[in-house]
């Protein structure tokens, strides 16, 4: 079981798929901390009401000054739009979720509805996500899942951004599933 930190900026849907998947057994992973860089982070309210340790802290010093107080394995950016850089000995356990088939549509400036619109306005046919471990560059560590989502025409970013959450929902409790299971430096050494 992963000793999970979670470090969000939004509405926390991706905390409460987490919580969900632990309460019924299928998400091999213990909550130990949420932190947002959003003072009103509505991802720190849920994880109050869950019963979560959950902080404000803006920038890499302060979010790692949190996380000291923690027994912590994997840090999970859940939604987190700045880049992170996590103590030494965390280094190599960040894992990341992404709204696109990496390495299409990634890096500096893609993130959420930019995603999306870049899918549409590229006319693709096709659309997906990326869990992946993260490095100090935007979206380049090794990829642990991807999942795959087809797109109609008539689909709008909005559509779009709702397909992909919901292969999401799947890929990131079972990329973590299997860092449980076959270890974080399989992923780095492959």
């Amino acid at each position: 079981m992963q000793k999970v930190a979670v470090l969000l900026s939004g509405s926390g849907r991706t905390l409460d798929n987490f919580h969900e998947r632990i309460l019924a057994g299928t998400l091999q992973a213990e909550i130990k901390v949420v932190i947002s860089n959003i003072a009103d982070a509505l991802g720190l309210v849920k994880a109050e009401g869950y019963g979560y340790p959950a902080f404000h802290a803006v920038g890499n010093a302060a979010v790692n000054t949190i996380l000291a107080g923690y027994d912590i394995e994997l840090i999970t950016l859940a939604g987190y739009l700045k880049l992170y850089q996590p103590p030494g000995q965390l280094k190599q356990r960040v894992l990341n979720i992404h709204p696109s088939l990496i390495p299409s549509f990634c890096g500096d400036g893609f993130y959420g509805h930019h995603v999306h619109e870049a899918v549409k306005a590229r006319g693709c046919t096709v659309s997906g996500c990326t869990v992946h471990f993260a490095n100090e560059v935007y979206d380049e560590g090794p990829i642990v899942v991807q999942k795959c989502v087809a797109l109609d025409d008539a689909d709008t970013p909005d559509d779009i951004a709702d397909k992909v959450f919901a292969a999401e929902c799947e890929a990131f409790p079972e990329a973590i599933n299997l860092v449980d299971e076959k270890g974080v430096a399989y992923f780095w050494n492959r």
